[in-house]
């Protein structure tokens, strides 16, 4: 079975949520659009940050909504394409959308961002983790939700020395959109200033067969030692390639971004073990009680728990946006951002989020270490980086 299929399977279901976006802007009201994808394979990483989004909105308007006004919703299905996506931004704008939530990659969930940006409208990736997903690559009302991909690369790389042992590295870069590279190139960076990379070799993530990749790789790590692997993509073709790593014999360490989150691939490499990669919240299991408890809403609501940890970080956005409406006394966007970039270490519950304006994504906060072994992925221990990841690795300038 197709890992695609697999994901379309198991995180179907944002289009039945359609139905319940129905409502109109009215000027009583506080406007929430979602330009997000309800079909293609985005719809594995949009469609339960959509339903998570809904969830903060019923519970919001339960307290008494935001400005003491309640919250309406209007949708539109991008289809995972990014002429789909403007077209979905610009309708919802036209709508009367206050608020507009993109898809979370910054080449799909731009075209909606940048709708929304000319209308002079707050956007929100749900989950894009390349800081261009902001004000760089969209403007100065553009937000993420999540931690930039080279904190995740850099978590990684840091904690892959610091506690594994590791000293020399392997980078494996699925070249087909940006965030895969930018995991890499955070990582290089971090691991790099300690240990070695030894090599590095790219891939398309449709690309069926990778065996000239593992050729190279495993001659790296015949003759120059290499430790641990490096793998740099995002589902269905990162477990395609792990697939292909394991099938060959290759048993090191491998380390990856927060894209293979979940366990619902699993079954394309099995007995999978020594696979290591950084979440934001842990769908079971988390010892943090304000996740356990949206945890349980969220089951509670949509009959299952989240599959992976991409449903969480727009629940903790969405609550720093509420709060920077409510000191602007608006929804308009220039004071509400204003306040959002006094955001210093803000708690939320999932930990601490800050913005500037320069970066409305997150670049040092602690991430939580996952290990797999078999059918399960574990919780190993909270790790931060600490350091300022500097603007040419942030944002993949010449030579990173």
């Amino acid at each position: 079975m197709k890992i695609r299929f697999l994901m379309a399977a198991l995180l179907s279901g944002v289009a039945t949520l359609a139905g319940t976006f129905s409502a109109q802007a009215k000027e009583d009201s506080v406007t929430i659009g979602m330009a997000v994808a309800m079909s293609g394979w985005m719809e594995a990483y949009d469609g339960e940050a959509t339903k998570m989004a809904q969830l903060w909105i019923e519970k919001t308007n339960a307290d008494g909504g935001v400005l003491g006004k309640q919250i309406a919703t209007v949708s539109a299905d991008t289809k995972t394409d990014r002429v789909e996506g403007a077209k979905a931004g610009q309708s919802l704008i036209q709508q009367g959308a206050n608020l507009l939530l993109v898809s979370a990659d910054y080449d799909y969930g731009a075209p909606a961002a940048l709708q929304a940006q000319k209308a002079g409208i707050i956007s929100a990736f749900l989950g894009a983790a390349d800081p261009k997903a902001g004000v760089l690559g969209v403007g100065p009302f553009a937000f993420t939700t999540i931690a930039a991909a080279q904190l995740e690369g850099a978590t990684m790389g840091d904690w892959g020395f610091e506690k594994k042992g590791f000293r020399k590295g392997y980078e494996l870069i699925d070249e087909s959109i940006e965030y895969n590279k930018s995991i890499c190139a955070g990582y290089k960076w971090a691991f790099a200033a300690k240990g070695e990379v030894i090599g590095a070799d790219t891939f398309k993530g449709l690309d069926p067969v990778i065996s000239s990749q593992i050729t190279r790789m495993t001659d790296a790590i015949r003759t120059k030692g290499v430790d641990h692997i490096m793998l740099c993509s995002t589902n269905p073709g990162a477990a395609s390639a792990l697939r292909q790593i394991r099938a060959a014999g290759i048993t090191l360490p491998v380390l990856s971004g927060t894209a293979m989150d979940g366990t619902y691939w699993l079954n394309a490499v099995p007995n999978l073990k020594d696979f290591y990669l950084p979440v934001q919240a842990l769908p079971a299991g988390d010892a943090r009680p304000a996740v356990e408890e949206i945890t349980k809403a969220y089951t509670a609501k949509f009959g299952k728990p989240p599959t992976t940890q991409y449903a969480y970080p727009i629940y903790a956005w969405l609550d720093l946006w509420k709060a920077a409406v409510e000191k602007a006394g608006t929804t308009d966007a220039k004071p509400v951002v204003a306040e959002l970039e006094k955001a210093k270490d803000a708690p939320t519950v999932l930990g601490p989020r800050s913005f500037t304006n320069k970066l409305h994504i997150q670049t040092d906060i602690p991430l939580l270490i996952t290990s797999f072994a078999g059918d399960k992925q574990s919780f190993v221990e909270e790790w931060r980086v600490g350091k300022t990841i500097p603007d040419p690795v942030l944002y993949r300038l010449a030579g990173n």
